[in-house]
């Protein structure tokens, strides 16, 4: 069985794929990469091919995290039939998935926090903030990765090694 995670947020430079280089090490460092695949997307086209903003890169490496191979792309509705997760960032990033989302999409739409433990519904945007919105970012994308590598992890019965 496999898993495909895509995590969005609305230009895809910050905040999904901090969420990818996150959410993929921690996936690495369990050896379930044979297993679960994932990728990042915005809803918004404004950075398509872009690497992410060089404070994420630099935030993302000071924890061990490369994030300099990816690339900022534009979600589509055939994201809907390839994913088992696509995961918003916040709600106006997963209203816009909402309204993409076909009728028939089995997968689970939802926002990414709601895999954490805290009573942060959304990743805050770092992009107009200084570098501690960076960390932050990295914080709350770490604590969500681990609830949602736990969930999938109980819906494949595949325990954590």
């Amino acid at each position: 069985m496999s898993v495909k995670v895509l995590f969005v947020c609305l230009g895809n430079i910050c905040r999904s794929p901090t969420a990818q280089g996150v959410f993929e090490q921690l996936v690495t460092d369990h050896q379930l990469s044979n297993i679960i695949t994932t990728d990042s997307a915005g809803t918004a086209a404004w950075h398509i091919g872009k690497q992410p903003d060089s404070r994420s890169i630099a935030a993302a490496a000071r924890r061990g995290c490369d994030l300099t191979g990816l690339r900022a792309r534009q979600v589509s509705r055939s994201d809907f039939d390839q994913f088992d997760y696509i995961l918003a960032m916040d709600s106006s990033n997963l209203a816009d998935l909402q309204a993409l989302c076909p009728a028939d999409y089995r997968g689970e739409l939802a926002l990414f926090l709601d895999y954490g433990d805290s009573d942060i519904e959304a990743v805050p945007d770092p992009y107009y903030g200084d570098g501690d919105g960076f960390e932050q970012v990295l914080d709350l994308v770490e604590q969500a990765s681990a609830g949602l590598l736990a969930s999938i992890q109980q819906q494949t019965h595949n325990p954590v090694s």
